[in-house]
């Protein structure tokens, strides 16, 4: 089966990243594909050089020329299913593939909670017009099912993958610097979290948390990693303004993006997280990968990823008291914690690793070729 990938933007992005380690272990699973986006990113140097040939088809102001392009260069390569990573996408390509025979998949990697009403127009036009839908966790193929009373036979979850080879290589050359970077104590407890701030994730419980966790005299510093986002720059700003405001700008520090997160979690002794609707959790699997304690609130995606808090701390959601005593159980218990970190990263590497999320997606393949047949 010869799969085509449509992608909007190549910018940096949970669904763009997971997508570039597929096509870079496209050969080695022969999975015969090709990529086309419409704009350009961060990640298109990246995507060019990765073992899938890219085609760049802008929409423009001409979208009926779009579509007789995009018609045209699936004939073209001879592409029997067409992958998109966006409603609008796969509404685009059920469009162009009229009359063609070729089969349409859509990957859902969010909600639709904060879409507006064009984007959820679009939704509701082509969900129920895909030929499979795939969800990246049994959690949220059950909301899009119930709410959009889906045809049960053509929904597949297919969890996201991380390339724990490259985490490794990258873990391999990782430093013990950034302590002295920021000029934190060695006796200090040095954790922290991974996430943009942007609407599904919950920095500000955690921001309570630590103000809670400071009162209790314990000497730590906490590193939130993930950028602001202009859009929603609130979400970020109330964040730091509460640090400020509380006494904690010695013991917070606000990183960014960075390109060195593996680097940055194996040098934590914790990692701590929180959520208001992700649909998967791809920082979560790679901090429990790397191999030190994880807290989560109990969203139930979370539940589901990590065996029911089997192999990561479950506090409740925005309880930021309740973190504080989970956290302080494991700061009279550090061993224990650590032992229970180690089964995580084992587990997590069999299960979420990015080449059993490649043998899935083809098994799905193969299923809709036999459909077609």
């Amino acid at each position: 089966m010869k799969v085509a990938y449509l992608f909007g933007s190549l910018n940096r992005g949970g669904a763009e990243t997971l997508l570039l380690d597929v096509f870079r272990n496209a050969k080695q699973h022969k999975l015969d594909a090709i990529g086309i986006y419409r704009k350009g990113g961060v990640l298109e140097s990246d995507f060019r050089q990765s073992a899938i040939i890219m085609h760049k088809l802008p929409v423009g102001a001409n979208m009926i020329g779009y579509l007789i392009g995009l018609r045209k260069l699936l004939q073209n390569n001879k592409i029997e299913i067409v992958h998109a990573q966006q409603p609008i996408d796969a509404f685009y390509a059920r469009l162009a593939c009229l009359g063609t025979g070729i089969k349409v998949v859509l990957t859902f990697h969010g909600y639709d909670f904060t879409d507006r009403k064009l984007s959820m127009l679009i939704l509701k036009l082509i969900i129920k017009r895909t030929d499979t839908n795939i969800f990246v966790s049994e959690t949220q193929r059950h909301y899009y099912q119930q709410k959009y009373k889906l045809n049960t036979e053509n929904q597949e979850v297919v969890y996201n993958g991380v390339s724990f080879d490259k985490l490794d290589t990258i873990l391999s050359h990782s430093t013990t610097g950034l302590r002295d970077e920021l000029s934190v104590s060695p006796d200090s407890l040095f954790f922290g979290s991974v996430g943009n701030f942007v609407p599904g994730r919950d920095q500000l419980t955690l921001c309570r948390f630590l103000k809670r966790l400071n009162e209790q005299e314990v000497d730590f510093h906490f590193l939130f990693v993930g950028s602001r986002s202009d859009m929603v720059s609130r979400l970020y700003d109330d964040c730091f303004n509460f640090c400020q405001q509380n006494g904690l700008s010695d013991r917070v520090s606000f990183l960014g993006s960075r390109n060195d997160v593996p680097s940055i979690l194996s040098q934590l002794d914790a990692f701590v997280y929180a959520t208001d609707h992700d649909t998967f959790g791809i920082a979560v699997v790679e901090a429990m990968a790397t191999g030190i304690p994880v807290f989560v609130n109990d969203w139930e995606v979370m539940n589901e990823i990590t065996g029911n808090g089997k192999y990561a701390t479950l506090y409740k959601t925005k309880d930021e008291g309740d973190l504080l005593q989970q956290f302080m159980l494991f700061l009279q218990n550090k061993e224990s914690y650590r032992d229970k970190a180690n089964d995580a990263s084992q587990f997590v590497r069999e299960k979420y690793s990015i080449e059993k999320h490649v043998q899935k997606l083809k098994t799905v393949y193969e299923q809709i070729g036999a459909n077609r047949s």
